[in-house]
């Protein structure tokens, strides 16, 4: 009979039919200080604005053939006490390719520690960028290979007024960016027009969409709904806290903007099997970040594809380019605009596209001042 994986007793070197030379051997922690953004920049009301320095994670990870994996992950402080303390235990002595094991033991790990969730994928997209580099091939073509380039969104901070939003918007589209989603001021009614006079700015052919993040109750996200939907809005994004999948049905009965689900909720794609199975969710997200890694963001994916259901990626950086090349049911890369003039992110074209990453594995984000160990694992 096949045990579940935290039945599974843990052989020495991870795996008795696995090579030798692939086995864990090291896992350590690096800091790395990530500037604050330049200028500064705001969210909704109720929420910080944009971080000042801070000192982030890279977690690399060696076998005995001497295969080397990064990722990197916010707050150095505690991703750094996890790795001593609990995750090196874990992980050392098992065979890296062991992606789905190892991706169960950080949920049972859970269990106990209550893992920050940006922390439960940190070691799994370190073995596939392990698993890329060992193949010579980008971590995208391992883990689906569905296209090789795709249109990027801009994804607005808060700005200061209706008329701000409006010049942000003509300079995305000029900069080339086919759709635009607001981050606004958590104001419903504000919002709301925002909302309708954007609509009216761009016209009809421009995709749009809105990030509620958390912001509002059951009544206020009613109010706000209605009005995308008078707008021809894409997407409702995370109007209220993803606590309650029950709240999200009501919302659902009473709204008829196509809602976009399952982002910051834990659980992967256990929870966001709730999301669906409440009839709540025209799409869902997922991400590197928030769903446990490559591993876990591929189930949720696939989840929604089985419902023919959207899995839109959540973010921006290396790995969602990789994710976002890998499965069928996304349509965007998400592209962050926090400034304005508005600077376009450095990986989307003239043409608003986004195209595969060519280097093996993954890669860690240029620009930053990494200590000789990582050196080899930047992008560039």
């Amino acid at each position: 009979m096949q045990t579940r994986p935290s039945e599974t007793p843990r052989p020495a070197d991870g795996s008795s039919d696995l090579a030798d030379d692939m086995v864990i051997t090291h896992l350590e922690c690096h800091r790395v200080t990530v500037p604050g953004a330049d200028p500064p920049f705001r969210w909704r009301s109720g929420l910080p604005g944009s971080a000042g320095d801070a000192d982030w994670g890279v977690v690399l990870v060696r076998t005995a053939n001497g295969s080397e994996g990064t990722a990197i992950c916010r707050n150095f402080a505690i991703v750094n006490d996890l790795v001593d303390r609990v995750l090196r235990h874990e992980v050392v002595g098992l065979n890296a390719n062991r992606r789905e094991f190892v991706w169960h033991r950080m949920w049972e790990i859970d269990r106990i520690e209550e893992l920050p969730i940006y922390v439960l994928g940190v070691v799994d997209v370190a073995l596939w960028d392990l698993a890329g580099k060992s193949f010579g091939v980008p971590a995208w073509t391992l883990m689906g290979s569905f296209r090789d380039k795709i249109p990027a969104y801009a994804s607005t901070s808060t700005f200061r007024s209706i008329e701000e939003f409006l010049d942000v918007a003509d300079q995305c589209l000029e900069l080339g960016y086919p759709a635009i989603k607001l981050h606004a001021w958590g104001d419903p009614r504000r919002d709301a027009q925002l909302c309708a006079r954007l609509r009216e700015h761009v016209g009809s052919e421009v995709s749009l969409m809105y990030d509620g993040s958390a912001g509002f109750d059951l009544k206020d996200a009613v109010y706000v709904g209605r009005a995308l939907a008078d707008s021809g809005f894409d997407w409702y994004e995370e109007p209220m806290r993803e606590f309650n999948v029950t709240a999200y049905r009501w919302l659902s009965e009473r709204v008829s903007v196509p809602l976009l689900v399952g982002e910051t909720s834990d659980g992967a794609h256990l929870n966001t099997a709730d999301f669906i199975a409440s009839g709540c969710a025209t799409g869902v997200r997922t991400s590197a970040d928030l769903r446990g890694g490559f591993t876990g963001a591929l189930k949720v994916a696939h989840l929604a594809e089985s419902f023919g259901l959207r899995a839109e990626v959540h973010g921006p950086k290396i790995p969602h380019e990789h994710l976002c090349m890998a499965i069928p049911n996304n349509t965007y890369y998400e592209s962050l605009v926090t400034s304005n003039p508005v600077r376009r992110e450095r990986c989307v074209d003239a043409s608003g596209m986004v195209h595969a990453p060519q280097a093996p594995g993954v890669g860690l984000p240029p620009g930053l001042d990494y200590p000789a160990a990582l050196a080899r694992h930047v992008d560039t």
